[in-house]
């Protein structure tokens, strides 16, 4: 009989075991846990049953509650003093629970379990660890589930839910076709789990599945560049969770339609998309604790606002003004006196004015229908129709000049009338207010005129101004409706939109700010996804595997730096009267040189090295981009006006001029510091929820189906950071496969089998069986984790015994060999029996003798078979471990190979900025060399012109003919010494030091070059003296020069 103290655990208690003893300080904190062993066979422990056994009460279809409660499998564990007392002798321990199907109720399905772990402890442990335990149902499955609280004699435990297949990255392809994917019925299937496909309504599901579970809030988030189809997957998104919240009645259809108004607003046709989001949003739907929808508020970022005024070829402005131009009613045209959209200038300047397959006039009818649903009155929608009428008009208001100084005045034509008239204002105020400003001095004020760039820039100013305050009123019409109510619980799912990268021909100040948003973006992915593969190892019980990642920090460093950094130049200049764009370049040039992401190139353009590639930006207006001042002669205009919404614009903008310089809605703040402000309360926003990671794929450029460009997408992938993600899994155990998997593909391989072995133990049994390397996988709780190749190893083995016809039927797990081995046991037995029938005889007639020697020599064949077996086993040990010793000095070589290749382009480093240095140097020196020359060219002129002048008096000055020869040779000594001296010093062979030594050669010339003036004045003084009157005339042509040559040598060599 077998003592409870002797009976063997299976491989789940070890582990669990361990990771209590380890956590209670009696386990070593640096150590793993103890690696689960294959439980013993059946053959070799008793087989024998539980006195006392819990039962499991497992409802896997039952659904609590009313609409909206969330489906939950549940176990109900009975206990009793099963739990607090120790095994008995009479046990069968195969598995971690040896199960029994027992027929319970509809509905449900009852289990009986022989085998939990010692100790009253356990349960309480479980609880707290929130470790999983083994459940095998009817069907055979074993299926994993975490015991979550216990009332009396009762444990709860749910049950793993393997059903969805959303991962951290769900890869969205725009087919650019309609597709029958996104209908009710499939929203259906996905609610029902009848399916489990990829799909942005699973990403939705388990958004949600997480939020009501855990109470964190969700995040979806959207990427792509643009054409991916990122506004229309937003829209599959807001689509499911409305249907999830309580279907498309009351706010929900309400939250549903708000995409028609804000596309109408933010969205234009762009030369890469005709339905381009040109501002960022985020959506946030708040739940109740039912899981009823009970709210939304919507976040908008960075409307481009300089697309109401300025197109390239081949764009459109809004979609609101074409479909505002093609689909008014008659009496709505009147009002505004409407023209077709080629009349005016802001939408003709493109030659673009229609869309393939879209038609405005419909799409305009739709916009009206949503206004009312949206509750917005009839006053209101004609004032803000009015609004969108005055920018047209204002686009078409002309200047003519005035003076013989460029001043301009508006001119009062049929523009000026109209958009003065739906502002609310006079012709003449709107026409001072275009043509002039004032300037408030000591004195009092003063007038100043406009030239014509002026004029425009100022009339411009106001149109964006009036449709960016038209814009953001509407979105606060909308938060108004969609007010959360007061059953809000803090659970929300946000979903954000926003514009993705973006390098075209001729980037502005608005790709620079977007991309600037996408590199802080993508920080927050690849952080994300570190974190989640760090967890997903911690989570299973693996310790020790170290995840890098590709941070991005340079980049943001280089926008973000205080006080050099892009955004802070940026800001700077704003405050200096003297720059301008080219200034700017220059100064981004001349500060940003030395870090790793910049590039400074030809005139205002500049690089920056983005995480998804490399962008030129073009700094032209770029300072009046960042500013969008509006003069305040406009401000006062708008709040004199008689419409409700002008007068509603000009109170805010003056409300906010109230607001600290440091507050983000304070006019004095530049464009790009409200949207840093903006982004980083963005990210606080999106680090406090659990993201969701959707990536959209533009699969060709011309925007057909079917099409596929592999470049294009490998570089979307690639920008996006999938691909980082992707190496980042492979870095460590990339083949995951939970044990129940593994164990149906690879458990018939083992020698033997037992139908009642947990998966975990069968996946440890095979490994082992196969004599894998421990570094080559890991085991967790749920699941295996294996290194790259060894998944293949296990299938080449898997197809050769398929291929042998040893095992047949896989169902089987080895019956096959099973009962090979019994035939080969009933021979050696019989062999063994008379052997031993022959040594306890004696007499045996020698006919019998004769008989056993078949036997005997049977026996000798086994013995060699044997033999032959132990010493093939022993060659096979040593050539695995052999093996082992090369795989560690390959990884040895590997690493030295690495370290070597690090310190080589270290070393290429430095040799590099060494010869930058040296160029620098040897640039100064050749400047100052030339210098030099040119300084000592007029003094050699001038001592020519002394000689020349020297020999009409030398017959009268005798004696002192040496005096001048001698300062002329000695000028050409000197001269000479000093030019071998800078040839010698500016070589390109010298020394680091050829600069100081260049310094000391220009004090010594300035000494030489004092000393020489003082002989020369001298010498110049006696010749004077003897010099006859023609003599005279000479020494005034070239004396006077020679004072210049000496004063320009005076100046010092730079």
């Amino acid at each position: 009989m077998l003592s409870p103290t002797t009976l063997a655990r299976s491989s789940l208690e070890e582990m669990l075991e361990s990771l209590r003893l380890r956590d209670n300080s009696d386990w070593p904190k640096d150590l793993p846990p103890a690696l689960p062993s294959r439980p013993p066979s059946r053959a070799r422990i008793r087989s024998g049953r539980w006195s006392a056994q819990p039962n499991f009460n497992t409802d896997s279809n039952s659904e609590s509650g009313g609409e909206g409660q969330r489906k939950e499998n549940e176990l109900r564990v009975k206990r009793n003093p099963f739990w607090n007392k120790k095994r008995r002798k009479d046990v069968n321990v195969d598995s971690p629970y040896n199960v029994v199907a027992v027929e319970g109720i509809e509905g449900e399905e009852r289990v009986e379990e022989t085998g939990v772990l010692e100790g009253s402890d356990n349960i309480g442990y479980f609880i707290e660890k929130k470790l999983r335990v083994w459940c095998r149902q009817s069907n055979g499955v074993w299926v994993s589930g975490t015991i979550h609280s216990t009332s009396g004699e009762e444990s709860f435990v749910s049950l793993a839910n393997g059903n969805s297949k959303a991962g951290p990255i769900l890869i969205a392809v725009n087919p650019f076709k309609d597709v029958q994917i996104n209908g009710k019925d499939i929203v259906t299937a996905y609610k029902q789990k009848a399916t489990d496909k990829p799909h942005v309504f699973a990403i939705a599901e388990n958004a949600y599945n997480e939020m009501m579970n855990d109470g964190v809030n969700q995040s979806l988030m959207i990427s792509g560049e643009s054409g991916a189809g990122k506004t229309e997957t937003a829209k599959f998104a807001v689509q499911y969770l409305a249907a999830l919240g309580g279907g498309n009645v009351g706010i929900e259809c309400q939250i549903l339609q708000t995409s028609c108004l804000l596309e109408a607003f933010g969205n234009s046709k762009t030369s890469m998309n005709d339905n381009s989001s040109r501002f960022g949003k985020l959506i946030e739907i708040h739940f109740t604790a039912a899981g009823k929808i009970c709210g939304s508020k919507i976040r908008t970022f960075l409307l481009e606002k300089s697309r109401v005024v300025q197109l390239a070829n081949g764009e459109r402005s809004y979609h609101i003004f074409y479909q505002l131009c093609a689909g008014a009613p008659q009496a709505l045209r009147e009002r505004l006196n409407l023209k077709m959209a080629n009349e005016y200038n802001y939408l003709a300047q493109s030659d673009c004015l229609v869309i393939n397959g879209v038609d405005d006039a419909q799409r305009f009818l739709k916009f009206m229908e949503t206004l009312d649903i949206f509750q917005i009155s009839k006053g209101e929608q004609d004032q803000a129709f009015a609004m969108l009428a005055a920018v047209l008009w204002l686009g078409n208001i002309s200047f003519h000049a005035i003076d013989y100084e460029n001043h301009v005045e508006a001119s009062n034509d049929e523009a000026l009338i109209n958009a003065a008239r739906l502002i609310g204002c006079e012709p003449h105020e709107l026409k001072e207010a275009l043509s002039a400003r004032r300037i408030q001095t000591e004195e009092g004020n003063i007038v100043e005129k406009f030239t014509m760039q002026q004029a425009i820039d100022t009339r411009d100013a106001l149109a964006k101004f009036i449709y960016a305050s038209l814009f953001d009123w509407l979105v606060e019409q909308i938060n108004n409706l969609l007010e959360v109510g007061k059953q809000h619980t803090g659970w929300s799912i946000s979903i954000l939109d926003i514009y993705g990268f973006e390098s075209i021909k001729k980037n502005s100040f608005e790709q620079f700010c977007i991309n600037y948003a996408n590199e802080r973006l993508q920080q927050h992915f690849n952080r994300h996804i570190f974190k989640l593969e760090q967890e997903e190892y911690e989570l299973d019980g693996i310790d020790g595997v170290k995840v890098d990642f590709a941070d991005n920090q340079e980049c943001l460093d280089l926008f973000e730096k205080k006080p050099i950094g892009l955004l802070s130049l940026l800001d700077e200049d704003l405050h200096s009267p003297d720059a301008n764009d080219a200034t700017l370049a220059n100064k981004l040039k001349q500060n940003l040189n030395g870090m790793a992401c910049f590039k400074g190139d030809k005139g205002r353009v500049f690089g920056v090295r983005h995480f998804a590639g490399e962008v030129l930006y073009d700094t032209n207006d770029f300072l009046k981009k960042n500013q969008d001042s509006l003069n305040p002669e406009l401000i006062e205009l708008l709040s004199s006006c008689n419409g409700q919404l002008p007068q509603l614009f000009a109170i805010k903008m003056l409300n906010q001029t109230l607001e600290p310089a440091t507050s983000l809605d304070s006019p004095n703040q530049s464009v790009s510091a409200k949207f840093k402000g903006k982004l980083f309360k963005l990210m606080q926003r999106l680090e406090k929820t659990k993201p969701h990671f959707i990536c959209c794929i533009k699969p060709n450029r011309k925007q057909l189906p079917g099409m596929y460009e592999e470049d294009l997408v490998s570089q979307q992938l690639r920008c996006s950071g999938v691909l980082e993600a992707v190496r980042m899994s492979r870095s460590g155990y990339p083949t995951r496969m939970t044990h129940q998997e593994f164990a149906d593909r690879y458990g018939f391989l083992l020698l033997e089998t037992n139908e009642s072995q947990d998966p975990l133990s069968i996946s440890v049994a095979v490994l082992k069986q196969f004599n894998m390397l421990p570094g080559m996988y890991q085991i967790g709780y749920t699941k295996l984790y294996l290194r790259i190749g060894l998944i293949g190893v296990l299938e080449d083995r898997r197809k050769q015994v398929l291929q042998t016809g040893k095992y047949t039927d896989e169902a089987n797990k080895g019956s096959t060999l099973l009962t090979a081995i019994i035939g080969l046991q009933s021979v050696i037995r019989g062999c063994l029996v008379r052997k031993h029938f022959s040594n306890s005889h004696k007499l045996i007639p020698l006919r019998s003798k004769q008989k056993l020697d078949i036997p005997n020599e049977q026996s000798s064949a086994m013995a060699e078979l044997q033999r032959r077996v132990v010493d093939a086993e022993a060659s096979l040990g040593q050539k695995q471990q052999e093996n082992a010793t090369l795989q560690e000095q390959l990884q040895q070589y590997e690493a030295k190979m690495k370290k070597m290749d690090e310190q080589l382009q270290q070393s290429e480093a430095k040799m590099k900025k060494t010869e930058e240095q040296l160029q620098q140097s040897e640039a100064k020196m050749k400047k100052t060399e030339e210098m030099l020359r040119k300084q000592t060219a007029p003094l050699q002129a001038s001592l020519a012109a002394a000689k020349k002048s020297e020999g009409s008096a030398m017959a009268e000055v005798g004696g002192r003919e040496n005096g001048v020869s001698s300062l002329v040779k000695e000028f050409e000594q000197q001269k000479q010494s000093f030019e071998d001296d800078i040839n010698k010093t500016t070589q390109p062979a010298s020394n680091m030091n050829s600069y100081e030594e260049l310094r000391k050669l220009k004090r010594r010339f300035r000494a030489w070059k004092k000393d020489y003036k003082v002989r020369l004045k001298e010498t110049k003084a006696i010749v004077r003296k003897h010099r006859h009157q023609d003599s005279d005339k000479t020494q005034k042509k070239w004396w006077p020069n020679r004072g210049k040559v000496l004063q320009n040598c005076g100046k010092s060599p730079s």
